[in-house]
C-alpha cells in the first residue's frame, strides 16, 4: 500500500474511532484541558507531534546530528532492529501515559495508537505482526489491564497488521523495572518470556513488532527480541509511544 495513503487512512480510521468515544462521553483535551471532541485537540497534536527528530535508528534516543546510530548502540548492538515512537516522555506528554497506566483511562489508547501508527507509516519497513509487551499473571491481576495490549489493539487496526495478544508469555515474575537501577534491570528481566508450543510458527521468519507504552533503558524490549531472535524471527521492531530522554 503506498504510504501517503496508508497515512491518510490512519489519520481516517482514528478520527472515526475519536469521534464514536466523544458521542459517548463529551471530553476535553487531555494535554490542554480546553474543551474539544478528541482526545488530543488538533492544535495540540500540531504542537507536540509534528515536529521531526533525529533518533538512534536501534533504540530512537534523541541525537543531535543525523547519525543513524547513537554510540551506545554502536557499542553494543541490542537484539531487535529498530525502534519507532511517536514522541518523548516529558511534560506535559507524560500525563497521556499516567492517565491511561495508573488512573485507568482507557479511552486515551487510540488517541496514542494513532499518533504510534503515523510514526510508523513512515517506516520503509513494517513489521508483519505486532504483539504486547506481556505482563504477568500477578501485574495483571493488580492492575485490570495490559497498557501495551491497549495501544497495541487500536494500532493493529490502524496499521492493518494482525496482532498475536500471547504471542510470548511472561514466565517469572520481575520486579517492576522502574524500581531498579539501569544497571540492575538487564538481570532482572533476564530468561522471563517464552513462547508456547502453539505460537512458535507464529515466529519463525516473521518480522516482528513489539509494542509498548514507554521505553527508558530498552532493556525489557531487547530481552523480549532476544527470546524472539531465538526462536526464530528475522527482526523484531519495537513501536513504543514514548521514549524516555537521557538524563
Amino acid at each position: 500500500m503506498p504510504q501517503n495513503l496508508l497515512l491518510r487512512q490512519i489519520k481516517n480510521v482514528g478520527d472515526l474511532i475519536k469521534a464514536g468515544l466523544c458521542q459517548l462521553a463529551p471530553c476535553s483535551c487531555l494535554l490542554c484541558a480546553i474543551p474539544n471532541r478528541q482526545t488530543i485537540c488538533p492544535d495540540c497534536v500540531q504542537q507536540f507531534f509534528s515536529a521531526p527528530t533525529d533518533r538512534c535508528v536501534r533504540c530512537a534516543i534523541p541525537l543531535g546530528n543525523a547519525d543513524q546510530y547513537c554510540g551506545q548502540c554502536l557499542k553494543t548492538p541490542p537484539a531487535f532492529s529498530r525502534t519507532i515512537v511517536a514522541c518523548d516522555y516529558r511534560a506535559p506528554l507524560d500525563e497521556l501515559i499516567l492517565a491511561l497506566k495508573f488512573r485507568h483511562q482507557l479511552a486515551v489508547a487510540p488517541a496514542l495508537a494513532q499518533q504510534l501508527a503515523l510514526a510508523t507509516a513512515a517506516s520503509t519497513a513494517i513489521p508483519e505482526l505486532l504483539m504486547p509487551v506481556p505482563l504477568s499473571r500477578a501485574r495483571l491481576v493488580q492492575r485490570g489491564f495490559n497498557q501495551s495490549l491497549e495501544i497495541a489493539r487500536p494500532l493493529a487496526r490502524l496499521i492493518r497488521r494482525p496482532l498475536v495478544a500471547q504471542l510470548l508469555h511472561r514466565v517469572r515474575d520481575t520486579t517492576a523495572q522502574t524500581l531498579l537501577h539501569p544497571d540492575e534491570r538487564r538481570e532482572n528481566i533476564l530468561h522471563a518470556f517464552s513462547p508456547d508450543e502453539a505460537t512458535k510458527d507464529r515466529i519463525r521468519g516473521r518480522h516482528i513488532g513489539v509494542v509498548d507504552d514507554v521505553i527508558t533503558t530498552g532493556a525489557t524490549l531487547n530481552e523480549i527480541a532476544a527470546c524472539l531472535k531465538r526462536h526464530g524471527a528475522v527482526r523484531v521492531t519495537n513501536l513504543v509511544f514514548a521514549r524516555t530522554p537521557p538524563h
